[in-house]
């Protein structure tokens, strides 16, 4: 038997939802696995009053906001799932 032999390919999907609401942009990161595994980040830009309104930026940050949250809650969850498996709590570095 080779690696390729190994080899498993999974796909993961992150939809991204946005909206804006006077100078708030709030955004929605939902993570589906090929296992059930839901998992959801948020995140929401403000418009500095000072600032042109340049609404691609607002979506840029809230964005890597809700996908940032994301990242964390998806090692959290590894994280649970290791003390599953070990029987015992573990703390991953972030």
């Amino acid at each position: 038997m080779n690696t390729e032999d190994l080899l498993v390919s999974k796909t993961w999907t992150v939809r991204i939802d946005i909206g804006e609401h006077g100078s708030t942009t709030r955004a929605t990161a939902h993570l589906q696995t090929a296992d059930r595994t839901s998992l959801t980040g948020t995140g929401a830009a403000h418009l500095n009053p000072a600032d042109p309104n340049v609404p691609e930026i607002g979506d840029e940050l809230a964005a890597a906001r809700a996908l940032s949250q994301l990242a964390h809650a998806l090692l959290d969850a590894a994280a649970e799932d290791i003390s599953g498996v070990v029987h015992q709590k573990v703390a991953l570095t972030k």
